[in-house]
């Protein structure tokens, strides 16, 4: 297994190398079980969210995250798009997104209630990685959708063209790495 090693928020990390296809693999993060690493890039994001009322992440891999920063920074809730719907859920909006780590099509769905919590308010995007940006795009989608102000998009992670984009947060930037787990330049 080849790994690429990099320091995240204060934290040495190592993380393994996953091919995509062929000839494309990819830095896998996951923050799921890594207390001091999902405290640490908390804490870090913080420093640089701009003010806002509510955090938004997308199941699964962001709820760590988005728990941590709404815990740190004293907010009473966070919401979650999940990825099925629930039979608690009333009228819930949904939107379809294709994400790189993910080999089907996923359905994102916000219920009635947390929708109503964030029209009007000021909604701050969260997520471990930003890769294509389809969760993201689908995260926007249903935001706007229950009327919410979008005043951020922050990841700990921009992996490859992401890094370019200048209207997310991020902490480090996570390339795009050949088979033989070199950089692709």
């Amino acid at each position: 297994m080849l790994y690429h090693k990099m320091n995240i928020a204060g934290i040495d990390h190592a993380l393994p190398l996953c091919p995509v296809t062929d000839d494309l693999y990819i830095g896998a993060f996951v923050i799921l079980g890594n207390a001091p690493l999902t405290e640490a890039s908390a804490r870090e994001l913080l420093k640089r969210a701009p003010e806002y009322d509510y955090i938004i992440t997308a199941e699964c891999k962001g709820i760590p995250l988005a728990h941590e920063m709404a815990r740190q920074h004293g907010d009473k809730s966070y919401v979650i798009a999940r990825k099925t719907t629930k039979l608690y859920m009333v009228s819930p909006l949904e939107v379809t997104v294709n994400s790189i780590t993910t080999e089907a099509q996923q359905t994102l769905y916000l219920d009635w209630h947390d929708a109503e919590m964030i029209r009007g308010k000021r909604v701050l995007i969260v997520d471990d990685v930003i890769s294509t940006g389809e969760s993201l795009r689908a995260l926007e989608v249903l935001v706007n959708e229950a009327g919410g102000n979008i005043v951020g998009k922050m990841t700990i992670l921009a992996e490859g063209d992401a890094q370019k984009r200048d209207d997310i947060i991020y902490l480090e930037p996570l390339p795009l790495f050949n088979p033989d787990g070199s950089i692709k330049g």
